[in-house]
């Protein structure tokens, strides 16, 4: 990447910086919020295990699936390991996804962590990972080769109830 970008000055600017370079449709920013062997981990497990895997796989998803969306952090926590290490949780909300088979996938609700460390340049990440929020749901139960968010609670009640 020949591009510089600002340092980044505290952990909890990171989930700002990634929105801001998804809004941007800038894969190379993203990808320079990382170490060169950083990790990350989206929503559906793919895994890329460096800085410029984490490029491509974002320069992809940015032209094909989310060209017309929109990426806003709502929620960020930090909590400090050390002087020089932290964890970053970022709820994020995204619109605008596009649309597959005239499926609207309408507005999601993610949670982010960042895993990230000082360096002489300025905080980075060394990992990271994207969950799906599913309101109401407890985990995931797969079903002829189809996975569906499912909640105990209401399936024991259901139960009771008869």
């Amino acid at each position: 990447m020949s591009k510089e970008y600002e340092p980044i000055k505290n952990p909890e600017d990171i989930p700002a910086r990634f929105a801001e370079a998804w809004n941007e449709r800038d894969a190379h920013k993203i990808a320079s919020l990382f170490d060169q062997d950083a990790d990350f981990v989206n929503v559906v497990g793919i895994w890329w295990n460096n800085r410029e895997d984490i490029r491509k796989a974002h320069d992809y998803g940015l032209k094909v699936i989310f060209r017309d969306s929109d990426l806003k952090v709502t929620k960020t926590k930090v909590k400090f390991l050390s002087d020089d290490n932290a964890i970053v949780h970022a709820r994020m909300r995204l619109k605008g996804q596009t649309s597959i088979e005239k499926t609207d996938p309408g507005t999601r609700f993610t949670i982010f962590t960042f895993v990230v460390h000082k360096t002489e340049a300025g905080w980075s990440c060394a990992a990271a990972q994207n969950t799906d929020i599913v309101p109401g749901k407890e985990t995931n139960l797969v079903e002829d080769n189809d996975i569906r968010s499912v909640d105990y609670r209401e399936k024991a009640e259901g139960k009771r109830q008869k």
